[in-house]
């Protein structure tokens, strides 16, 4: 597999920093989507310390900070451009942005707004040497139906600020129209989330029941087949948002045996690994 596969570092918060690595070798990933954000491994206040310190003490073990996830959500926000300089000069390459909100009293107008705040920040982006991707999440958020995220996008037409596309929101939100909006967004993706679920009826209304990699109903093989099309080589998220204990939730404390857990994830990282064996 020619892109690397990294773990989102949310569910590895009960992991003390120096012990990443120990656990990232067990899990079997490539390495990490490092979160520098409030209650993160990284606190953006104390980015030019923390950063450094962690990326030097993975890399001393083996392991690579592949990517980091922030909660920038424009350029005038304070300590994004502190965050996006330490990032690049260790050589990340990759970062993802925080959520917009719509006001739904004026989609069109939230576009325009969105649209020029994310031009302003595609700038930034290419001033430090760094891509940024902004995540699809399931909701009404901007992003959501991925065609309005597709579009501004486009509009931005930069090469520093793409999507972080995330196949189980899109299939949430897009059911089995997904590709359509995949196939669209597909030239601006900067890397992809991967997670599963289905739909459960619990106490009379229909929510989502997050499922391990692959036994859930996202069509990964679809996915796949994608892949291979577009000849794709951008870095994957991996998330496991199901029952571990906490960890799904970014938990600093365990419920469930710290070897469970890791076992847990392994079984998604070996999925994947199988997923895209020939790609």
């Amino acid at each position: 597999m020619a892109a690397q596969l990294t773990v989102f570092s949310k569910h590895l918060h009960w992991c003390p920093p120096d012990e990443l690595p120990e656990a990232l070798n067990a899990i079997g990933a490539d390495g990490l989507d490092v979160t520098v954000r409030p209650d993160g491994h990284v606190d953006p206040q104390r980015v030019s310390e923390e950063l450094p310190a962690l990326v030097e003490a993975c890399r001393a073990r083996g392991c690579e900070v592949v990517m980091i996830c922030t909660a920038i959500r424009d350029a005038n926000e304070a300590h994004a451009g502190e965050i996006l300089k330490t990032a690049s000069a260790l050589g990340i390459k990759y970062y993802r942005m925080g959520w917009l909100e719509y006001d739904t009293r004026d989609i069109a107008g939230n576009l325009r707004e969105i649209s020029r705040r994310m031009k302003e920040l595609a700038s930034m982006n290419e001033y430090y040497g760094i891509k940024g991707a902004y995540q699809n999440h399931d909701g009404q958020w901007f992003g959501a139906p991925v065609w309005d995220l597709a579009m501004v996008l486009n509009e931005v037409d930069s090469p520093w600020l793409g999507a972080q596309y995330d196949i189980l929101n899109a299939t949430i939100e897009g059911g089995s129209s997904w590709p359509l909006a995949f196939d669209y967004i597909a030239p601006r993706v900067h890397s992809l989330a991967l997670k599963d679920a289905v739909w459960q009826k619990k106490e009379g209304r229909w929510q989502i029941d997050y499922r391990p990699t692959g036994r859930g109903w996202v069509d990964f093989e679809a996915l796949r087949q994608k892949w291979m099309r577009d000849k794709m080589n951008v870095p994957l998220t991996l998330h496991f948002e199901y029952d571990l204990g906490g960890a799904e939730t970014g938990a600093f404390k365990l419920s469930k045996k710290r070897d469970t857990v890791l076992a847990a994830m392994k079984r998604d990282v070996d999925f994947v690994r199988d997923l895209l064996r020939d790609v």
